[in-house]
């Protein structure tokens, strides 16, 4: 169950809830309700506010408000369990079918996960600033991504010209030197910086990570391994990291709609952090003389998965995503 689904399913247990006249409501049902990761390990998959949101129109308290659509929601599909914590947010835990389905999808997709199949924009004519010319390129695949017209952007600009950043730079730390800031802020145009390959460089993180995930499955082949089927992922890591692959499609949304590609660019900083988190506490390779297991099989799977969503969201900003780092 993607977050997008799991807001439509709260969203109409909401619903169910006030046509059996257990919630009575002074205003209409909200038409969107948010779902996000909570801030902490322990509390479920993910939590909503949405009881909070209501209590006022029901003049009752956000605890009694949760408790009623925490029951509802309970026994919806694909969900494990629901719990209340104050002041009247809803945690909950999706059930491991779900995360199994997830990778599965991500693996199916491939190169089109989160990126819809759409007729892209015509090109316009550059304008010769290099900042305004990339936001215009990302906007245009934002666009043939999610079929969302992003609005007009006047972001900050640089005063190199885009080739003058090219030869610097090279063309994958220029895009993301002028698409990682959001497009108020001045960009940082040092090649010290950019070109760093250690980890306080956040674009050589997110493409350290990608070419992990690929070696990890190179490694597996030689061993005679392979993903397998992602079922039993309840390590604090795992669920982080397939949260977040959850989460891509719609960030790639939020992206187009507001015309923001650096959305883009922070959610793969995330999403390769905890990828490396994962890395590191779930092995996903036998070690010594172990036998490869199907908790590896799903680890590879995850791995893989991961790796789907960083290289279609590097593709999304203009910059290539190398198998070999």
């Amino acid at each position: 169950m993607t977050p997008a689904e799991l807001s439509r399913t709260v969203l109409a247990t909401v619903r169910r809830a006030v046509e059996a006249d257990e919630l009575s409501l002074t205003g209409p049902v909200p038409e969107r309700i948010v779902v996000r990761k909570p801030p902490r390990p322990g509390c479920g998959d993910y939590a909503t506010n949405v009881a909070l949101q209501l209590a006022p129109l029901t003049g009752a308290a956000p605890l009694a408000v949760a408790g009623v659509i925490g029951r509802r929601l309970a026994g919806a599909p694909g969900i494990a369990r629901v719990e209340i914590a104050d002041p009247g947010f809803l945690n909950i835990t999706l059930e491991g079918e779900s995360y199994e389905a997830l990778v599965g999808l991500v693996r199916e997709r491939g190169s089109r996960y989160g990126i819809g199949a759409h007729q892209a924009p015509a090109t316009g004519d550059p304008t010769g600033e290099a900042r305004a010319d990339a936001y215009a390129a990302a906007l245009r695949r934002l666009h043939a991504a999610t079929g969302i017209v992003p609005p007009a952007r006047r972001p900050h600009p640089v005063r190199e010209t885009a080739d003058e950043l090219r030869r610097t730079l090279g063309a994958d730390a220029t895009a993301w030197a002028l698409l990682r800031p959001p497009a108020e802020d001045a960009p940082r145009t040092d090649a010290a910086e950019h070109l760093a390959q250690r980890e306080g460089n956040p674009l050589f993180r997110v493409r350290y990570a990608h070419a992990r995930t690929r070696a990890l499955l190179r490694n597996a082949h030689d061993l005679g391994a392979g993903p397998g089927t992602a079922s039993g992922l309840r390590h604090p890591a795992e669920t982080e990291l397939l949260g977040l692959i959850a989460d891509f499609p719609r960030t790639v949304e939020a992206a187009a709609r507001h015309g923001a590609p650096d959305r883009v660019a922070r959610m793969l900083e995330r999403t390769a952090d905890a990828f490396l988190r994962f890395h590191d506490e779930c092995p996903a390779l036998p070690k010594g003389d172990e036998k490869p297991s199907a908790v590896h099989g799903a680890r590879l799977a995850l791995a893989d998965a991961a790796g789907t969503v960083l290289a279609n969201g590097l593709t999304l900003l203009g910059i290539s995503a190398p198998r070999h780092l």
